[in-house]
């Protein structure tokens, strides 16, 4: 008898145990807010020179591509080198743009003191720097397609075989706009 009672006592203790749980309250769920976005939502100003309809300053959308900046500058010139630059290239705000004319050299913009643009040289270009071969150049380029433009020169450090001893090797023959 004595063991039925005690059977019983578990049983009713396990069904008032299960019943307190359902009538526990739930957890709120859990809300992530999504990522802030590090990319500008309003429209970007970027300067466009060299083999273009008009040249000058250009405002294009953010995310905008190295084409909607030939786009918005009314096109290239007949005799513009398209295959000199990359116009799949992602922009930044205050960038420029210089879209050379067959037969001219791309490497150095004006206002850079002669140092080779790194979010505009093609990997020839680039295989020009000490250090940096075809397969670096070709790492570098693929990098600022798929990732967009380089902001800083240390966003070299990004790039598969180049180290703080290359970076420093190359900080002073690239510039970035």
């Amino acid at each position: 008898m004595q063991r039925a009672i005690t059977i019983t006592v578990l049983a009713a203790a396990a069904m008032g145990g299960a019943w307190y749980a359902s009538r526990a309250p739930q957890a709120p769920p859990i809300v992530v807010a999504p990522a802030a976005s590090t990319t500008p939502s309003g429209p970007i100003t970027v300067h466009i020179s060299g083999a273009v309809r008009a040249p000058g300053l250009v405002e294009v959308v953010a995310n905008a591509r190295v084409a909607d900046a030939v786009a918005a500058a009314g096109g290239a010139e007949p005799f513009a080198d398209l295959e000199g630059i990359n116009l799949a290239a992602g922009l930044v705000d205050g960038q420029q743009v210089v879209v050379p004319s067959q037969g001219e050299a791309v490497a150095a913009d004006p206002g850079s003191s002669g140092k080779l643009r790194l979010n505009s040289s093609s990997a020839q270009d680039l295989e020009a720097l000490p250090g940096v071969g075809p397969v670096l150049a070709a790492r570098i380029v693929a990098h600022r397609e798929q990732w967009g433009p380089f902001s800083i020169i240390e966003d070299l450090l990004d790039v598969s075989g180049i180290g703080e001893a290359k970076l420093a090797d190359l900080r002073d023959q690239l510039a970035v706009p």
